[in-house]
């Protein structure tokens, strides 16, 4: 029997369009150097090779080259012709915006959380407190920690789903959080969150609504302490860097 779909025919090569293996190293470069910058390994202000990054992450400069212009899109890093790349500074304007989001979605879902809440969750979040008090001297595996607990308590209010929006908009402070938490004893924040977890169990959503916002605006006088001691990791009002051995800003 004739086959009536007309002959497949192959599309034209266009030079201009990314292979998909291009495409592959093109999204894992960003995804680490966004991990990079995010955890401040790449600090505020560093500059960026697209040469010594192609070199170390054993890739072209044209994956390199596109993850840059990415995370220019994200706010993360920024390009200065004739002058070169650079991590972008913490924008205190940005962490504001996405404490906004954070802080709506948390406190909003706290009213969903049921009257007899899952069992199983109260147990997991109980169980992350404990680490939490076991991470005081490991500052990243107390921010992971910390991520679960709020991931922890969406899903005790059945909004787990709104966990990814809320990273994906939380870049920039998440880079402010970090170094807040060399502010302070880490077990301030367990102890935040042991207050907002019981303050949930026993008096619900208007219980702990204000100890959720009071730990979750913590960051600002964070951000104003390390911008006293610190103040060229935050965005300037003045122009670009010049570069020099190490990145010079003006």
């Amino acid at each position: 029997m004739t086959d009536p779909r007309p002959p497949a025919t192959a599309r034209p090569y266009d030079p201009t369009m990314p292979s998909p293996s291009t495409r592959t190293n093109r999204r894992a470069v960003y995804d680490e150097l966004r991990r990079r910058v995010v955890g401040l390994e790449l600090g505020p202000g560093a500059p960026l090779s697209e040469n010594e990054l192609a070199a170390e992450l054993g890739v072209s400069r044209t994956p390199v080259r596109e993850a840059l212009i990415m995370l220019a899109q994200d706010g993360l890093v920024q390009v200065f012709p004739k002058v070169g790349s650079f991590v972008s500074r913490v924008d205190e304007r940005s962490v504001a915006d996405a404490q906004f989001l954070r802080e709506s979605v948390e406190l909003a879902s706290l009213g969903d959380v049921p009257a007899v809440p899952d069992a199983t969750v109260v147990a997991e979040l109980r169980a992350n407190l404990a680490r939490q008090e076991l991470a005081e001297r490991d500052a990243e595996e107390f921010f992971r920690l910390d991520e679960q607990f709020h991931q922890g308590l969406l899903r005790l209010a059945h909004h787990e789903g709104t966990w990814p929006a809320v990273v994906a908009a939380k870049a920039h402070l998440d880079r402010a959080r970090r170094l807040g938490l060399q502010e302070h004893s880490l077990h301030l924040f367990t102890d935040q969150h042991t207050r907002v977890l019981d303050a949930l169990l026993d008096g619900g959503a208007e219980a702990a609504r204000p100890l959720m916002r009071a730990h979750l605006r913590t960051v600002f006088d964070d951000i104003a302490r390390v911008r006293e001691r610190s103040p060229e990791l935050f965005a300037p009002t003045a122009g670009p860097p010049t570069r020099r051995n190490i990145a010079v800003w003006e």
